[in-house]
């Protein structure tokens, strides 16, 4: 697969943290993949990637080249293992240097991040413009799992490992997961996930309850969800922003009909007799593949 940017950006990606701890690739065509890189941390996400990860999805929506992402961890040992609690921790040691935080003013910074456009890691309370899918390799737990729940599409691993453990350590799954899990699993299921905290929730019984769309080989889950986003991007870009806006419309509990009369008055009426309409017709009659110009929604 391909690993160098399109010829050229709209915009310029955001500025990365540090340490390469987060890799930006491209291995398709109009395709993004993001890839948590702190393998021996189980790809906790610290403060620092907060930041960047949310700027990271910001870009990617305003880029017009880019048209699907995918995320995913390094290391084959965990997708994301939540909060980086060392972090956490450290902040409130006896033996702090005069230069760290204490842990209030660090829980304080950390929420405002995750709070900023989308939550944990910038994905479990975002809303964004164009898909994102979860490839889930490994652990996927907390913060991790809060992202996946939001994310598009769930591509897992076969041994992959999903669960809240937020309860056992005290705290609460407060970037988005709660409300978002009673939707997709429905309120039993979600009910034994968040208070039982349990962390040995497979992928077959994610896919069952309906949180993940294909499991694969451990090995295959990045080649799978590439083939999936690169599907994706190979349709209309204005199509797919808009059909992604009416699911969510859903998705956020507006009832039907107030979510179709959005869609329609708002998205849909942008892109209807643009160039990407009158181009998927025309292909369609002339029997040939569409070739689509980047979405101006």
């Amino acid at each position: 697969m391909p690993d160098s940017p399109p010829s050229s950006f709209a915009y310029p990606p955001p500025a990365l943290p540090e340490g390469n701890t987060i890799l930006l690739s491209y291995p398709a065509p109009h395709v993004l993949l993001v890839t948590l890189n702190r393998p021996a941390q189980r790809n906790a996400v610290t403060s620092a990637q907060h930041a960047a990860l949310a700027s990271i999805w910001d870009w990617y929506d305003s880029e017009p080249s880019l048209r699907c992402a995918v995320i995913t961890g390094a290391g084959g040992v965990a997708f994301c293992a939540g909060a980086d609690l060392k972090e956490w921790d450290n902040t409130n040691s006896n033996t702090a240097t005069p230069g760290q935080q204490n842990q209030e003013a660090w829980r304080a910074k950390e929420q405002r991040l995750r709070n900023r456009n989308g939550g944990f890691g910038g994905l479990s309370n975002r809303l964004g413009k164009k898909p994102v899918i979860a490839a889930v390799n490994g652990l996927c737990l907390g913060g991790g799992m809060e992202m996946a729940i939001n994310c598009d599409m769930v591509v897992a691993g076969q041994n992959s490992r999903f669960g809240l453990p937020e309860v056992g350590i005290g705290v609460v799954a407060v970037a988005g997961a709660l409300a978002r899990l009673v939707r997709s699993v429905g309120k039993q299921r979600a009910t034994e996930i968040a208070l039982l905290g349990r962390t040995g929730y497979t992928a077959t019984q994610m896919e069952r309850w309906g949180l993940v769309n294909l499991v694969v080989d451990d090995g295959e889950v990045v080649k799978e969800a590439v083939k999936l986003a690169s599907g994706v991007a190979g349709n209309s870009p204005d199509a797919v922003i808009a059909s992604r806006e009416g699911l969510k419309l859903g998705w956020e509990g507006i009832g039907v009909e107030t979510a179709t009369e959005v869609l329609e008055r708002g998205l849909y009426a942008m892109m209807d007799k643009g160039e990407n309409m009158k181009e998927g017709v025309k292909s369609f009659v002339e029997r040939r593949r569409p070739v689509w110009r980047d979405s101006k929604l």
